[in-house]
Parts: C-alpha cells; structure tokens; sequence
C-alpha cells in the first residue's frame, strides 16, 4: 500500500504541475499528438490511475473484448478511490449484457447514459423496427463524438473508440489512428458539450432505460460483477505484466510528454445533441460540417486530407471544384478496398472515385500490409507472422501547412449531417508540419496505392468485390 501511494501522489503532483502550467500560458492550449495506438491507450490508463476528482466519457464504440473490459475494470477502480465517472455510450453497437452495464451503474460514483437509445439498450426486436420504421432518420442519428475528460485539467479526443482494434491490441485487424491530448484554455469547451450532451434529454440513464432489469438485479450479483472485474485485470493472460509495467513506468514518460506540450492557439469544434433540426430527411448540417467548410473555403494553397471514407454529400463536388479552380492542391489519404472494413462506405466512394480524380484531386488509398505500421506498432517484433491487417481510421486534414484538425468527422454524409461529431482545430505551423508529415508519410508507395496509377494492384478476394458490387447495385444515397 505505500508503494501504490507514493506513486499515485506522484500523479497528482503531475496533474497539479500541469495545471499550473496551463496558468503559465493563458489564452494558450497544450497539444501533444498520439500517433501510436498502445501510446494513446498507456495515456489513458495512466490518466484514469491519475484522476482525483472528476472522469467524463464519450465514445461512440465500448467493446466488451479484452481493452474495453480492462478499461472498465480502470475506471471501477477509480470510482472506488472517490472519483466522480460519468460515461455517455451511444446505442447503436453496445454488446454488454444489461447486468454487466447495471453493476458498473450501481456504484455510487458511476453514472451511465445511453444516447440516442433505439436499438439496443433495454428494446426488443419489435421496437427497434418500430422506430427505423416510423423515425428513420433519428435511428441513424448517433453520437459519433469520443472525448475522455481527466479532473477538467486535461483531455484526450480524436479517432479511437475504446475496443482492441484500435490500440493493435487484436489479432487481425488493427486501425492506423490518431489522437490528441489538450490541456488549457480548450478545456472549458470541451467540458460543456460533453455536459450538453449529459443533460440532453436523448441522453438517457442507464437505470432508467433497464428499470425492470435494475430492480432484478441482487446486490449478490453485483458484488460478484465487480469481483470478477477485478480478477480479470488481475490475470497476466488478460493484462500482460509488462502493460501493467509501462503503466506504472509511465510517471516518467507523461513527465516527457508533459514537457513536450507545444502551447497554441487551439479551438474545439462540436455538435449539439441531435446535429441538427431536419426531422424529414437525412440532410442538415450541423456545427462541426459548417465549421471545416469555413476551414477549408479560406484555403489558399494546399489541403491534406486523412479519412476511413470518402463520399461526397450534396455540394461536395462543387465546393472542392471550386478550390481547386483558384489554384489550391488537395490530396486525399483513404482506404482501399483491401483494407477497409465497411463495404457499403467503400461502394459509396467506388461510385464517385473517377469523378474526384477527374476534377484533379489526388487520392492514395490505404494498403492492408503498410510499412508504416512496423513503426507505428511498439509490439510489432513480437507479432512476428500473425501481423493483423492495418485499415485507415485517422480523421484529420492540414490547411496551407497551418491549420490542423483532429477528431472524429469523416468525409461522408453520415458526418456531415447525421452523427454529432467533435474535434480540435489548432492554428500552429508546427503542429500542422507534424501532422502533415504523418499524412504524407501514409500517402507513400510503401503505405497507399496510387488511386489514378495502381488501379489493378490490390488483391481482393471475389466475395469482397462481389460484395461491393452488390451494394453498388442498390438505389441507394452514399450516407451509411
């Protein structure tokens, strides 16, 4: 015990020092980018041991694999210690069973809401056809936002959900990402569209939406829960010794990256619960899609681009045609075919592929097998043959080697007027080169095909182009 004590008041003299930094730089944020994925999630885990007061969290994606399951058991042991967790999942994809989510809820300084709550958390089948049915545009309308808020001091936002995919934690098939971890004035945005959202009525508690499920649950099996959760991140086959290791040796590395904070000029750019007020259709906008237009329209001579998906809304074609014709160069980093791992996404972008390389945008679509993912990857020695498929999930663009944007928006309708999403836009020419050189690194022979050259280069199984084809046949609007 006085082991664990000394260091986790080394944390918090950390935390402290950080906060006097931010005092040092008013007006300024911190800005540390995470590249690598294990560095993303030995900062969160490192943060969450760290917090004293506050946890707030949004993800659009909480696994119950191995990462999201320890993740848990991270911020049970939190609560435990007196820290206040608010967690925010959206509905769509949540997996745990309703006596798994009631346990964690059941702590006294555990909240959980579900967003937007149509498909999954405490509904039948019946009732998930009722509302596509009925109100088809509010059962796609999710909350594609992924922040984690560490004692209002600091905070971490960008493409990665909380699952083993994307901190190369599985097997066969990880996601090249990106993150940022801002301190500073961006705080208090931040901090309020994440309570927007947790007092927004589609955020829905959790003991509300499984009050039946709340009032069978006994205290015998929520202690046997949460028993369990603690065994599990106990055992060195689920939490290796040497993450446990890096965990605590990360006092020393967040001291490097504390000190590596590049202060700037930083804004947050969100959505509101429910993106917009277009009830009748799948159109609208919102924030986030008005604010990147903004960005991108002052362009004057270069524009990189890092998406998952490429679809152009409505107006898409003409808005770029028109910064193309006053001279500004745009290049695009996606996935191909090969990589990806949504096929009706791919098929929306296959339609409009030669259209976009006809108005003289370049495109580079992500290999499986990269080379850049023996750099990004710390484990990568140890995988030694079973090196898992490596897919584009990073969203970020680079504005005249001078603005940056990180976080979650994907260039696709879903983004642009459906899901709420979030990210930071930082006005520093070195930020912009850091990131700009990570994109154009990934843009690379070794990492992405030509789109307009190596068009018969990728080896593609027949079910998967089959697949693409099928749902090329769809009378459908690219927006999923």
């Amino acid at each position: 015990m006085p082991v664990l004590l000394i260091s986790l008041s080394l944390q918090a003299s950390i935390l402290e020092h950080l906060n006097e930094l931010s005092q040092q730089h008013p007006g300024q944020s911190g800005v540390y980018i995470l590249e690598k994925g294990e560095e993303s999630l030995l900062t969160r885990a490192w943060l969450t041991e760290s917090a004293q007061k506050t946890i707030d969290v949004q993800y659009f994606i909480w696994s119950t694999d191995n990462i999201g399951t320890l993740a848990s058991e991270s911020l049970l042991t939190a609560a435990e210690r007196g820290v206040r967790v608010r967690v925010i999942v959206d509905d769509l994809l949540i997996d745990a069973e309703p006596e798994t989510l009631l346990s964690l809820d059941a702590h006294p300084n555990i909240q959980i809401k579900i967003y937007n709550p149509l498909h999954s958390v405490g509904r039948g089948t019946l009732s998930q056809l009722w509302h596509l049915i009925t109100d088809f545009r509010s059962s796609n309308q999710r909350m594609h936002d992924k922040v984690v808020i560490y004692d209002q001091i600091i905070a971490i936002t960008g493409g990665r959900n909380m699952a083993d995919e994307y901190y190369d934690y599985d097997h066969t098939y990880n996601f090249r990402d990106r993150d940022v971890m801002v301190a500073g004035s961006v705080l208090p945005r931040i901090q309020q569209s994440f309570d927007n959202f947790w007092q927004s009525p589609l955020s829905v508690s959790l003991s509300n939406l499984l009050a039946e499920e709340k009032r069978n649950l006994t205290p015998e099996q929520i202690e046997d829960y949460t028993e369990w959760l603690h065994q599990y991140a106990g055992n060195p086959l689920n939490f290796a010794p040497e993450i446990r290791i890096a965990i605590t040796n990360m006092v020393t590395r967040v001291e490097q990256i504390f000190t590596q904070l590049h202060w700037t000029d930083v804004a947050y750019i969100h959505d509101l619960p429910g993106k917009n007020n277009q009830r009748n259709n799948l159109g609208g906008g919102g924030h986030s899609t008005a604010s990147l237009i903004e960005l991108l329209s002052r362009a004057e001579k270069e524009i990189l681009i890092e998406s998952p998906y490429l679809i152009m809304p409505e107006g898409g074609f003409e808005f770029f045609s028109g910064l193309l014709s006053k001279g500004v160069k745009i290049a695009i980093v996606t996935n191909s075919l090969a990589s990806t791992d949504n096929l009706q996404a791919y098929s929306g972008y296959h339609k409009q592929k030669q259209r976009l390389l006809d108005l003289g945008i370049s495109i580079y679509e992500f290999k499986p097998d990269p080379g850049i993912h023996r750099q990004l990857i710390d484990r990568h020695e140890q995988l030694g043959k079973t090196s898992p498929i490596f897919a584009l999930h990073a969203k970020s663009l680079v504005i005249d080697r001078q603005i940056t944007y990180i976080g979650t928006f994907n260039f696709d309708p879903r983004s642009a007027n459906l899901n709420t999403e979030v990210g930071v836009v930082i006005d520093d020419s070195k930020i912009a080169h850091q990131v700009a050189q990570a994109i154009r690194r990934d843009m690379q022979p070794e990492n992405s095909w030509d789109a307009a050259v190596d068009i018969d280069q990728q080896e593609v199984g027949f079910l998967k182009r089959l697949q693409v084809d099928l749902w090329g046949l769809l009378p459908l609007d690219p927006v999923l």
